[in-house]
C-alpha cells in the first residue's frame, strides 16, 4: 500500500500499530478496538514490518502476512498497510519521521503493549519516537508490572498520562504516555506459529 493510499486528514486520531503480525490473529484485533474506544481514535493502521531487527528469525513472506492480517482484522476504521516496506525501512523512528512529514496536521499515536513498553529503550532512537508521538501502551498477559517498571516508564514517570485520562492523549505535546489495562488475551504469534494454527484462530 503506497503513502498516498492512507487516506488521513488533518485533525484525525491516527494510532500507529506495528509489527511482524507473523501471523496476525485475535489478540491484536482485540487491542486494537480496545485502543480505538481508549485513547479517542479515528483510524488504526497496522504497520506490517518487513522484519523486525530484534528477532534473529525471518518472518513469513510479507504478502502472505499482509493477507491474513486483512483477512481477519474485518474494520473500516483499521487500514492494514506495508507502508515500512514502501518506503524501505524497518525501524519505528523512521517510519515515524516519515508519516509525521508526510501527514502534517494528523495526531498520530504509537500503540504497543507492555511486553514492548519493556524493552523500548532498546529500539534504534527510541528516545526520537519519544518525543515525536504519544505512545498509548495496553497491558498484556504476564508483561504489567514489568512494562511499568521498565526504564522507558521509570524515566518519563513524568510524561505519564493516567489512565483515567486516555481519550486526551492524542492531544498531548510529546513525550506523553498513557497505560490502560484490557481484558486480557493469552493467545501469541509465537505460539500460533509453532502450533501450525495460521488458519485455525479466527477473529469475530
Amino acid at each position: 500500500m503506497s503513502q498516498n493510499r492512507l487516506f488521513l486528514r488533518p485533525g484525525m486520531c491516527v494510532g500507529l500499530l506495528g509489527g511482524s503480525f507473523d501471523p496476525a490473529h485475535s489478540g491484536h484485533v482485540h487491542l486494537t478496538r480496545v485502543a480505538l474506544r481508549r485513547f479517542g481514535l479515528d483510524r488504526v493502521i497496522w504497520l506490517v514490518s518487513p522484519g523486525n531487527p530484534l528477532k534473529q528469525r525471518g518472518p513469513a513472506p510479507l504478502e502472505l502476512r499482509m493477507q491474513r492480517a486483512q483477512n481477519i482484522m474485518r474494520d473500516p476504521r483499521v487500514i492494514v498497510s506495508d507502508f515500512e516496506a514502501d518506503i524501505g525501512t524497518r525501524y519505528t523512528a523512521e517510519t515515524v519521521d516519515t508519516l509525521v512529514a508526510t501527514y502534517p496536521g494528523v495526531r498520530f499515536v504509537w500503540l504497543m503493549g507492555a511486553d514492548n513498553l519493556q524493552q523500548f529503550h532498546r529500539w534504534q532512537r527510541w528516545e526520537d519516537i519519544l518525543y515525536s508521538v504519544p505512545l498509548g501502551i495496553l497491558a498484556r498477559p504476564g508483561w504489567r508490572q514489568s512494562g511499568l517498571h521498565s526504564r522507558t516508564a521509570r524515566q518519563y514517570r513524568h510524561a505519564r498520562l493516567p489512565g483515567r485520562a486516555s481519550q486526551l492523549l492524542a492531544d498531548q505535546t510529546a513525550p506523553a504516555w498513557c497505560f490502560v489495562n484490557m481484558p486480557m488475551m493469552p493467545v501469541s504469534s509465537t505460539e500460533l506459529r509453532e502450533s501450525g494454527a495460521w488458519d485455525k484462530d479466527e477473529s469475530s
